[in-house]
């Protein structure tokens, strides 16, 4: 237990060092008037269009890194990365780039949490989530692959539950890269939507242009059908 804090600790620490130092750089180089400006956001679309166009497999790389980093050690979810990979990246690039840096960061995390974190675990959500056990047994890939589809539980928990059933890493994996496809291809798709409204127009859209946009309501109407679909399937997934 001593050795759980010791290291919940240390993360802790470790991300607010790295936050503060993203924060102190970022408002050294601009103000917060200048960031929250519609010109700094089209500036910046711009500048990362320019960078996409001349080497988009080094950007590509750099925002795959940053996506594991994001998952382990800093302990992000995956909406918000999602949303700045279709931004800079587009619908395609930035969906493919998201699902592996994803799965691969929830990987880093659940061997983690196997390693260090097993037993805390253990005594904190077995009783809640032993109905799962058996089915684990049945067919490991299968329901995590069920697991990783509906979600319903935050992100970073859902890294470390399956130390319960002490799953394969391989397994883990897999089943995470092909699970979330439809979760991050549909949130990047906003993204990459925003991107190009903010491109086409030189003064800030209304909320509504925004939400009444192909771009935006396509993607924006099949996510919340996965949403309801996913509840559906939680209770029958969940149940005792």
């Amino acid at each position: 237990m001593e050795n759980i804090k010791k290291i919940k600790i240390y993360i802790g620490l470790f991300y607010i060092a790295i936050v503060g130092i993203f924060l102190y750089y970022l408002f050294s180089k601009f103000s917060l008037q200048e960031l929250s400006s519609y010109e700094f956001i089209k500036d910046n679309i711009e500048y990362f269009s320019k960078i996409k166009t001349k080497n988009i497999f080094l950007l590509s790389i750099f925002f795959l890194i940053f996506t594991i980093l994001w998952v382990f050690p800093f302990l992000g979810f995956g909406s918000p990365v999602c949303l700045l990979a279709g931004f800079i990246l587009g619908k395609w690039v930035g969906s493919l780039i998201v699902i592996i840096g994803l799965s691969v960061g929830a990987s880093f995390l659940y061997i983690f949490a196997n390693f260090f974190l097993k037993d805390y675990v253990r005594e904190k959500f077995l009783n809640k989530f032993e109905n799962l056990e058996e089915k684990f047994k049945k067919s490991e890939f299968i329901y995590l692959l069920v697991y990783r589809f509906i979600g319903g539980i935050p992100w970073q928990l859902s890294c470390i539950l399956p130390t319960l059933f002490n799953v394969r890493v391989t397994n883990f994996f897999l089943a995470t890269l092909i699970g979330i496809i439809p979760q991050v291809f549909l949130v990047v798709s906003i993204g990459s939507g925003l991107e190009t409204i903010i491109g086409q127009n030189l003064e800030p859209p209304r909320i509504m242009d925004i939400i009444t946009s192909p771009e935006i309501y396509f993607p924006l109407g099949a996510f919340f059908i996965l949403i309801i679909t996913t509840i559906f399937l939680r209770k029958i997934f969940y149940k005792k």
